[in-house]
């Protein structure tokens, strides 16, 4: 029986790690860290709990049913199933996500030496995307490519930037916090929603496809051993987002007198490496976004392109050309327009998402799975699109009654609902009878 070696472990993981950390993971924790300033680590809190909690919990959700995105979605109905599959692989592929990687790349990472133009992000994105295609044409090799080459690398220079924020902050901290962080219990909830934007809640779905992919490909065959390897994966990557993060949002805080309020995380990275290392700081943070951003664009078109592969019965690699091209075309919109306009959709699936992560980590205690599914999921619909609707700015026609529950003024309004849903259908489950064993 062929098992993997702690080298090859090692190396899943850090593929794994690789995979998630991008965009959204790089820009939105100096900004959080800036917005609480005293209560800069309620917020890292909260943004850890999003950030890492949340996809740790969804790669294990995955590796305890067995299967993909279409396993873990069987209890609510095929269709069902599918059309949540489709919202969530959008989301997470061709129109906010894989663009995203591009655009903060360009952005972050050769903006301050082309200038920010739309021709500069023409030619950016076109070879940018034309990279993540050849590299995403050759699933099989991931762990060998990213793994073992891109993340090493990547590790060593996020390294010097975390070392850094803690050695030599730019500044000092904000005295007076933003107003929806004026104490722990609004920084912790604003961290929390601000771990939205990371989309690796939603990516830790589909990423349970790409690390079975890499254990197999490695002849791995024992479908416990796919398990057991994907949670030690998971568990590996998690512990370095939460490095990342934290020293991310100690960035952030400390940088309250030399950026000025409400400055967006690429701002504040830049200036923090201007002032700290100068024109290598440039150099050293382009290596930074360009070698995560790389690394989770390859990884979002292949288990895209996987899934509509396999759903749309067409060629892999025809897919990921689709994909690619696509995303350029998206990805020259701007960062800041994909940013506003993925908001309302993130509010609207992330309350989804969480709750189908929960059910599978618990589905082995139901009797009939769609008996909680279901309602579980319709009720967490319910009040995501209620958020959607308000991020919107269509907050008046939500009955007042919805706006007056717990946590509902922090866009957390579902979460009492959905537990007390949850709660009921597992109950109600209980009592009635199981159902009857079918025979071959």
């Amino acid at each position: 029986m062929t098992t993997l070696k702690t080298r090859d472990i090692l190396a899943l993981g850090f593929m794994t790690f690789a995979l998630f950390l991008g965009a959204g993971n790089i820009i939105f924790p100096p900004s959080v860290g800036l917005a609480a300033g005293e209560f800069q680590w309620s917020a890292a809190l909260g943004f850890l709990l999003t950030g890492v909690g949340l996809p740790l919990l969804g790669v294990v959700a995955l590796a305890r049913v067995g299967g993909g995105l279409d396993t873990l979605t069987s209890p609510i109905g095929k269709l069902a199933g599918t059309l949540m599959g489709l919202s969530i692989y959008l989301t997470i592929g061709p129109f906010f996500a894989t663009p995203r990687t591009a655009t903060v790349s360009f952005e972050v990472g050769m903006a301050p030496f082309t200038g920010n133009t739309p021709e500069a992000l023409l030619l950016f994105t076109i070879g940018y995307f034309a990279l993540v295609m050849v590299l995403s044409l050759f699933p099989g090799k991931l762990m060998d490519n990213i793994g073992k080459i891109i993340t090493p690398a990547l590790i060593v220079v996020l390294s010097i930037l975390g070392i850094a924020a803690f050695v030599a902050p730019a500044g000092d901290i904000v005295t007076t916090p933003a107003p929806d962080y004026a104490s722990a219990g609004q920084a912790l909830a604003q961290g929390f929603l601000q771990g939205y934007q990371t989309m690796d809640a939603l990516a830790s779905l589909v990423f349970g496809i790409i690390i079975v992919a890499a254990i197999k490909a490695a002849g791995v065959t024992d479908t416990r051993l796919h398990t057991r390897y994907t949670i030690l994966a998971g568990l590996i990557a998690a512990t370095g987002l939460g490095l990342v993060y934290v020293s991310l949002v100690y960035l952030g805080g400390m940088s309250g007198s030399v950026v000025e309020a409400g400055a967006s995380g690429v701002k504040i990275l830049n200036t923090y490496v201007d002032n700290t290392f100068g024109t290598a700081g440039s150099f050293l943070l382009a290596a930074v976004i360009l070698l995560a951003c790389l690394t989770t664009g390859v990884g979002l078109v292949s288990s895209c392109s996987a899934y509509f592969s396999e759903l749309l019965g067409v060629k892999y690699r025809t897919v990921v050309i689709v994909m690619s091209v696509f995303s350029t075309a998206v990805a020259n919109q701007g960062l800041e327009q994909l940013i506003t306009v993925a908001v309302p959709v993130l509010v609207a699936i992330y309350p989804v998402a969480m709750a189908l992560i929960a059910l599978g980590l618990m589905s082995k205690l139901f009797q009939h799975q769609a008996r909680v599914f279901i309602p579980v999921m319709g009720m967490a619909l319910l009040f995501g699109i209620v958020d959607a609707l308000k991020a919107m700015g269509f907050g008046s026609i939500v009955p007042a009654a919805l706006g007056s529950l717990p946590g509902s003024a922090l866009g957390l309004g579902w979460l009492l609902p959905v537990a007390a849903t949850l709660a009921l259908s597992a109950v109600l489950d209980r009592m009635r009878p199981a159902p009857a064993a079918t025979t071959a």
